[in-house]
């Protein structure tokens, strides 16, 4: 590892079992080694926490997305979130790059939780001092919290694939009108026109759904579609619906890879060109589907969040210098 900056004294990095790969990898960016702590599951499916190393005073960082199985890792958190606590850290640092629950964020009828509001007030409850998370399924989330919270963008990282020649003639898909403000930052950094695809409902009780795009020129183009989460895979049928449209091929960006039941069967036998993730989830080799899946590290933008954390300096600046809108 690189020389550890007099600066970097104090910042301790801490992985639960979510998505090491990540984390391992933040930690070689920052030159500083993870925290030794010891993670497992009783034989009740209870979780249980010993950290190894001495936290007093530390400024810790604990990377952990909230992704499947959701439930575990977000109670594998809170606990690593207490011990941090009861070790007496400094501050307690929740890097969440998934952050599960996010749909649920609002009541669409009566006698609904507000999941997302209740994930967040007990992140805080347990003792955080600060969460970070990546591309939340509604911004408005933020507000949530009662602690100070980063929202950051994968977008800069995940349109870098697609400043090529080939997409020159191009067009940035918003899957529905309520994906509009994600496909517009694609198009403000690609500088590409950009289409808006809306559904309808049919039949009995709306069963029956029938997309199409209700804004923008597709034909002849390289279709773009822009997302946040892709989970069960049923954005793969807009595939057809755009090349059925005249769009020559079509490509998907998309920050979080749930990819959960039959989604890679889904974009196994689609006519999707390729799916552009990041790596918020792990997606494990066996998963890339030959190359049709290409993941793209967060890594360098995590530990660069992490270090202007630890040394109170400008998180949003980092997205100012790219001309990138903050918070998303």
């Amino acid at each position: 590892m690189a020389k550890v900056s007099p600066l970097l004294n104090g910042l301790t990095l801490i992985t639960g079992r979510a998505n090491p790969a990540l984390a391992h990898e933040v930690s070689a960016i920052i030159g500083i080694p993870l925290c030794d702590i010891h993670t497992s599951t009783f034989p009740d499916s209870e979780t249980h926490v010993q950290v190894e190393e001495s936290l007093r005073g530390k400024d810790v960082f604990i990377i952990q997305p909230t992704c499947p199985p959701v439930n575990d890792n977000l109670m594998e958190l809170l606990i690593m979130i207490d011990a941090c606590r009861r070790a007496s850290a400094r501050q307690v640092n929740a890097i969440v790059p998934y952050f599960g629950y996010g749909r649920q964020d609002h009541k669409s009828t009566g006698r609904e939780p507000i999941t997302a509001k209740l994930v967040a007030d007990i992140i805080s409850v347990a003792g955080a001092s600060r969460v970070v998370a990546v591309d939340l399924h509604s911004a408005p989330i933020q507000g949530f919290f009662n602690i100070p919270m980063d929202h950051l963008t994968a977008v800069p990282l995940l349109a870098e694939s697609f400043k090529k020649a080939k997409f020159k003639n191009a067009v940035i898909v918003s899957p529905d009108l309520g994906g509009t403000k994600l496909a517009e930052k694609y198009t403000d950094i690609l500088h590409l026109p950009m289409a808006v695809m809306s559904k309808r409902r049919k039949g009995i009780g709306g069963r029956e759904v029938e997309f199409f795009v209700s804004m923008g020129e597709v034909k002849g183009k390289i279709a773009i579609i822009t997302d946040d989460v892709i989970t069960s895979g049923s954005t793969m049928k807009l595939v057809d619906i755009l090349l059925a449209a005249g769009a020559k091929e079509v490509f998907m960006a998309v920050t979080h890879p749930v990819l959960a039941a039959s989604a890679l069967d889904r974009v196994r036998s689609s006519p999707l060109k390729q799916l552009v993730v990041t790596n918020t989830i792990a997606v494990p080799e066996n998963k890339l589907l030959g190359g049709k899946i290409k993941v793209v590290s967060l890594a360098p933008l995590l530990a660069k969040v992490i270090k202007n954390i630890h040394e109170n300096t400008s998180v949003s600046q980092i997205f100012t210098e790219q001309h990138i809108n903050f918070p998303v």
